[in-house]
């Protein structure tokens, strides 16, 4: 045998020793709001360095998950950004644990970088000369922005109703439309590829995030775990570092 032969026969013959087999690796699944990407990722790998459980992130619309998870979508956590669709899961009997508000979150007006549009405000986006979206009434954000535009008496129609604020956000950066209504930590998360007008506290909304474990998976165990770091003052530490507030 060669000695690399002999090298590979050592790591094999030790990570069967030690239980340290890829394949036996404790692992978890979680769905995450759209709005939670960049975040989540953060703890996804702080979370896979401290506990050696993999996770399999997937971050969409919050309305879409639950879809997938009532049509049959196998997770072990769901991380939501309203409780409206979080009570369609514990309704379902897809809920192992009662949720749990994790983080919170405030609404911002996104425009093309530099603003070429001169929006100041709410107001603005009842203008005829402008392209504003909302995403759709099922979907947080869009229950949310519609909420604060009732709060400031304005009335506009979206020109496209979207599935996250992701897809909100991928529209002004490429022009598509010239404002939208996203969350603050979308707008960070940006950087300077776009402008932004935070919305005054009297018109704006407080979005809630829950979280709980789904008894749709086996491996509640570990989403627990998850469940659990998230909630931590490490957890809390990596969410707030990305813009969110406390819960």
């Amino acid at each position: 045998m060669t000695p690399l032969g002999h090298l590979t026969l050592l790591v094999a013959t030790l990570a069967a020793g030690f239980g340290c087999d890829p394949s036996s690796r404790a692992s978890t699944t979680v769905f995450a709001s759209a709005s939670l990407t960049e975040a989540f990722e953060a703890l996804e790998i702080e979370f896979e360095r401290r506990s050696g459980t993999e996770v399999d992130l997937h971050c969409a619309g919050t309305a879409r998950l639950v879809v997938q998870l009532r049509a049959g979508a196998t997770a072990h956590v769901l991380a939501a950004a309203d409780l409206r669709n979080m009570q369609k899961i514990v309704n379902a009997g897809l809920a192992d644990t009662a949720p749990r508000t994790f983080a919170k979150n405030r609404l911002s007006i996104v425009m093309a970088e530099g603003n070429p549009k001169q929006v100041k405000g709410l107001r603005d986006l009842a203008r005829e000369d402008l392209l504003v979206a909302l995403c759709g009434p099922e979907v947080p954000a869009g229950t949310y922005a519609r909420q604060a535009l009732d709060k400031a008496g304005i009335s506009l129609v979206s020109v496209s109703d979207e599935p996250s604020v992701k897809a909100i956000m991928t529209m002004v950066q490429l022009g598509e439309i010239d404002a939208g209504i996203v969350y603050e930590t979308d707008v960070r998360s940006a950087g300077n590829t776009v402008a932004s007008i935070v919305i005054p506290e009297r018109h704006n909304i407080v979005a809630r995030y829950p979280v709980t474990v789904l008894s749709s998976g086996h491996a509640t165990t570990a989403g627990q775990a998850f469940v659990d770091f998230l909630m931590s003052q490490p957890g809390q530490r990596i969410l707030q570092s990305f813009g969110f507030l406390a819960p």
